[in-house]
């Protein structure tokens, strides 16, 4: 089964990744693309370069970020092969440990619709 797991961070705080953040990150991900657990994963630039389109009362219209009313958006996602919501969810723990105290981050994890399932 795959899972997605959302990567959900405050973009007001300026943070960066530090370098040993990223070079733990590269490790992680080496191992569980090894094993056939990470399917993907990436992280997506800030609100403010992006734009929702919204379907309201059957009429389409797009709407520039930053997105005010946001506090807490998806920064990242993995995409991830597990048992079960279980096993994909021990894997999430992995990459929000990494973060260690220098990060405050919360991962939805949610198992992927599979045509025909």
């Amino acid at each position: 089964m795959r899972f997605m797991s959302l990567i959900r961070v405050d973009e007001n705080t300026g943070q960066v990744p530090s370098q040993r953040l990223i070079d733990e990150m590269t490790v992680l991900i080496g191992e569980m693309r090894a094993a056939g657990k990470l399917v993907d994963t990436g992280g997506l630039q800030p609100t403010a370069k992006g734009r929702r389109v919204r379907l309201h009362d059957g009429k389409l219209s797009n709407i520039d970020g930053p997105f005010a009313e946001a506090k807490e958006v998806v920064g990242g996602y993995a995409i991830l092969e597990a048992a079960d919501l279980d096993e994909a969810t021990e894997l999430t723990r992995r990459f929000v440990a990494i973060h260690g105290d220098e990060w405050n981050i919360e991962c939805e994890v949610r198992q992927i619709e599979e045509p025909g399932i």
